[in-house]
Parts: C-alpha cells; sequence; structure tokens
C-alpha cells in the first residue's frame, strides 16, 4: 500500500507528460494562430514605418551579388539566370555562379552564358564538397557588399533587389545581418507540388511572422533566396561546412553572436519543389537533420546561459518537444495497430470501437487547430492571393504531418553522427523537371 502511494506522484507526473505529448501538435497550431495575430494586429503596426520600399536610383543602389551555388543544375540553371539577368528592376548587380564539381552539362551551359551576360561570373570547384562550400569560396570572389543567396531553381519577384536594400540601409538598420524572403511555390503541376502551397504559406506565413513578433528573431533563413550583409557572414566565419542546412546554423550564428535577422513577407520568391512522395521524404530528412544538428551544437551554450539567450529558449524548447512528438508518435502509432489488430482478432470488438473513438476525438481537435493556423495563414499572406489553395488542406495535414515527424526520427542518429564528427557537406541534387511558369 505504501508503495502504490509512493508512487502517485510518478504516475501524475507521467500522465501530464503523455498529455502533453498527445496535445503537442493541437498546441503548437494555436499557438502559432495566435502568434500570427499578435503580428498583424501589434508588430506590424508598430513597425509599419520602419521600412519604407521606395525604387532606388542607380546612383543610390548599392553592388549587389547574387550568388547561386550549383552542383548539376543542367535542368533549371539557364531559365534562373536569364530571368536574372532580363527581369529585375535593378542595375548594380552580377550573377556569381559556384559550380561545385558538376559532372553533367552545367559547365557547358555556363560557358555558353558567359558570352552572352557581361555581368555572368563563374567560379569552378572540381571536387563536390557541398553548397556551404561553394557560397564560402564565392564569398572570396563576390563583388558585392551584399549577397543574395539564391538556389539554381529559385527566382525572386522582379522589384526584390531594391525591397531588400531597403531593411539594410541607414544607420538604423547598421546591425541587421540577413533579410529572409517569402517563399512561394514555383512548379505547380501536381497535387503534392499544389499542396506545398498551403505548407509554406503555413510555415513561412505563420510560423515565421510569429517569431520576429514575439522574439525578433527566426528559427531559420530560406536557403533558398536570403540577402546576407557580407559583412555579418565574415563576422561568424562564413557558413558551417559540414552542417546539413547552411541555412539554420548561420541564422543561429547570427542571432547568438548579437546580429539582426529580418522575415519580410512583401517580398516573394518562387522555388521548386518536390513533386511525388519520395522526393519530398528526402528534402524534408535533410532539414530535418539540420535543425537537429543547430539544437545539439547551441544546446550547451544557450543552457549555460539562459539569461543571455533568454529569446533562444523558445527555438530550443519548441525543437525538442518537436524531436520527443515524433518519437512518441510513432511508437504510440506502432501500439495503437498492434492493439487494435489483436483486439480485433481476439473479438474485443467494444475495446476496437473504443479506440477508434479516441481516435477520431483526437483527430478532429487536431483537424480544428489546423484549420485554424492554415485560415489565418492563407488569408494573411500574400493578400489572400492563396485562399484557393485551401482545398489541399487536408493533403497537408493527413501526409505532410507524419512526412515531417517521421523524417525527424529517422535523421536523428546521423544528426548525432554529425555533431560527433562525422558530417559531410557534399549534396546531391534533386531530380528536376523544368519549369517556367
Amino acid at each position: 500500500m505504501e508503495i502504490m502511494q509512493t508512487l502517485k506522484p510518478f504516475e501524475s507526473i507521467w500522465n501530464f507528460v503523455l498529455l502533453l505529448l498527445v496535445s503537442y501538435p493541437i498546441l503548437g497550431a494555436f499557438a502559432w494562430f495566435i502568434g500570427v495575430l499578435c503580428y498583424q494586429l501589434i508588430y506590424r503596426h508598430r513597425h509599419k514605418d520602419d521600412i519604407e520600399f521606395q525604387p532606388l536610383t542607380p546612383e543610390e543602389q548599392p553592388f549587389i551579388t547574387i550568388m547561386i551555388p550549383a552542383h548539376n543544375e543542367e535542368v533549371m540553371l539557364e531559365h534562373t539566370i536569364n530571368y536574372l539577368m532580363n527581369n529585375l528592376n535593378y542595375e548594380k548587380y552580377e550573377v556569381l555562379v559556384t559550380d561545385d564539381g558538376s559532372t553533367d552539362e552545367t559547365p557547358a551551359i555556363l560557358e555558353r552564358l558567359q558570352s552572352v551576360y557581361d555581368n555572368l561570373r563563374v567560379v569552378t570547384i572540381k571536387k563536390n564538397q557541398g553548397k556551404a562550400h561553394a557560397f564560402n569560396v564565392g564569398v572570396g570572389f563576390a563583388r558585392g557588399k551584399f549577397i543574395l543567396s539564391n538556389d539554381a531553381d529559385s527566382i525572386p519577384e522582379p522589384d526584390a533587389l531594391w525591397k531588400y536594400m531597403s531593411y539594410f540601409m541607414g544607420e538604423e538598420h547598421a546591425n541587421t545581418a540577413a533579410v529572409t524572403a517569402n517563399m512561394d511555390v514555383q512548379n505547380r503541376s501536381t497535387i503534392i507540388a499544389k499542396s506545398q502551397t498551403v505548407e509554406f504559406s503555413s510555415i513561412v506565413g505563420v510560423i515565421k511572422r510569429s517569431q520576429v513578433s514575439a522574439l525578433g528573431n527566426m528559427y531559420a533563413y530560406s536557403g533558398a533566396n536570403t540577402m546576407y550583409r557580407r559583412d555579418a557572414l565574415i563576422d561568424v566565419g562564413l557558413f558551417r561546412q559540414d552542417r546539413a542546412t547552411e541555412d539554420i546554423s548561420i541564422a543561429w550564428d547570427h542571432q547568438l553572436n548579437g546580429w539582426t535577422t529580418v522575415f519580410s513577407p512583401d517580398i516573394l520568391f518562387y522555388m521548386n519543389v518536390p513533386e511525388n512522395l519520395d522526393a519530398l521524404y528526402h528534402q524534408r530528412k535533410h532539414w530535418a537533420k539540420g535543425g537537429t544538428e543547430v539544437l545539439l551544437t547551441n544546446f550547451k551554450r544557450v543552457v549555460s546561459h539562459p539569461g543571455k539567450y533568454l529569446k533562444q529558449w523558445a527555438f530550443i524548447t519548441d525543437q525538442t518537444l518537436s524531436i520527443i512528438w515524433s518519437l512518441f508518435f510513432f511508437v504510440s502509432t506502432l501500439i495503437f495497430l498492434i492493439s487494435l489488430v489483436t483486439f480485433f482478432f481476439t473479438g474485443n470488438y467494444e475495446r476496437v470501437y473504443h479506440m477508434f473513438c479516441m481516435a477520431f476525438i483526437f483527430v478532429t481537435f487536431e483537424m480544428f487547430a489546423g484549420v485554424l493556423q492554415l485560415l489565418s495563414a492563407l488569408i494573411v499572406d500574400d493578400r489572400g492571393r492563396k485562399f484557393k489553395y485551401l482545398i489541399f488542406m487536408p493533403l497537408y495535414m493527413l501526409i505532410y504531418w507524419q512526412v515531417n515527424a517521421l523524417a525527424l526520427v529517422t535523421t536523428l542518429i546521423p544528426a548525432v553522427k554529425t555533431i560527433l564528427g562525422y558530417g559531410s557537406g557534399t549534396w546531391v541534387s534533386p531530380v528536376r523537371k523544368h519549369h517556367t511558369e
């Protein structure tokens, strides 16, 4: 009897932890919903006079280097370079491609295009050593004090460059390290691709708005299109070359070293996204591994100085809970399926009915919270122009959450190995189809 009394406090703690794990995605969706409301109703109005988008005359324009780290990008590279050369409302810029050991037609395409465009420069790296390494090498050749990271399959809106510069010019913005733009989907030919318009609105349109309004910083930049102050890159030792995602690592290095980071929902860029589940899963594994690596890299530093890095505690806590929940999700799902099959074949149909009811209740709450998050995202993002993509919401909620959780679980051990010194930044370009929408 005394033993049972002793165990009761532990039972209460376990019940609380179990409740937290079960309700984590629901609480998270509500938190991001509240965050975007705070951004729209408070933060945006307080900062509406901070940035005024004004087109710059050629005399006022700082020189910009648009850098494209490329490895086997023969499918989309020419289209991207032609767009950058002919469609941007800006004059003082160059396009610098760092060819990282390409073995396809990328070198031939670049050689041909150099004869067409005077402001196209190419740095050739003989051996594939990764995007971060290619970018770091490119910084040494860049002529601009501001460097736009631009993937080979991404294009910014025509006014993007002078809009970016609005966040850097003036003494009040001297501490701005980087500005990341609002991503949208360039290829919308499949259901998987179209549904990612909903997802990117959810991630960028809600989460980044919540982060900058509540904490003044972001968990990650967009590797596909972010404008960097060159001095800020050099100040933190450039990009970490043994990490899966250079954009998450550099964002943390900047904020932990006192730099300011900015998310601009009013600057759009368009990127190619995976068009099937296999490609989507491999992309999410890449992102998940990078996020876990950043958590493990910075955890000790943040915990050792809790007062100094108070804002980063929110990022650390959220990422930690995401990993724990993902592990819990797959273990509990496995137990659920085994129990369901066992009860069914043993004739315990009452328990089968009970399990379905409990699952239905949980999914209902999850769907309700998710609908609020996605509705708010689609309404505020790009002035509501993406609202028509709400039809793909069920696909996002039924598939993407599970894919992201699976990616976190399967990359946990590889991320730990990277932190122990066994990581590599080399890359394999995804299989792409040519899209010019």
